[in-house]
């Protein structure tokens, strides 16, 4: 399917999209807040320490967290990909997917529990994300 836009608008369109806190990301840190904060449990966001700059980092337990973008991401990206056309969107998804990997191996590397959630799930299944994450933070538990 054609661009309706000329590159330059497109590109005017794209800068104007947020890399941190998107409305996702901040849906997703209200929802830690509410219970794992108010728990007792301290995060770190955007921590640029580490590799992939995590959006939410459990320092003291080693946990870094993702909330990944649906389609910046690549979520069903062989079901999406016949929307994208050759070229650049395309290539660009599969750079994200390539380094979101790389940075997981360098993560588990350095001996850091990788959380990745999709954007959807945030809207859909909160109460599952915190679950997940609950478990990780008792299994990781330091005292």
């Amino acid at each position: 399917m054609p661009d309706i836009f000329t590159p330059q608008k497109r590109s005017e369109i794209m800068s104007l999209i947020r890399s941190k806190n998107t409305k996702p990301e901040i849906a997703f840190f209200k929802l830690m807040s509410s219970s794992l904060h108010r728990e007792g449990y301290r995060y770190r966001k955007h921590y640029a320490s580490l590799p992939g700059k995590p959006d939410a980092v459990f320092v003291s337990r080693k946990i870094a967290i993702f909330m990944d973008g649906d389609f910046w991401h690549g979520y069903r990206f062989d079901a999406e990909t016949t929307r994208l056309s050759e070229g650049f969107w395309r290539e660009k998804i599969i750079r994200n997917m390539e380094r979101d990997r790389k940075v997981n191996r360098q993560l588990k590397k350095l001996g850091w529990k990788v959380m990745r959630f999709w954007e959807h799930d945030v809207r859909k299944n909160p109460d599952r994300i915190i679950f997940r994450i609950r478990k990780q933070l008792l299994m990781h538990n330091i005292y």
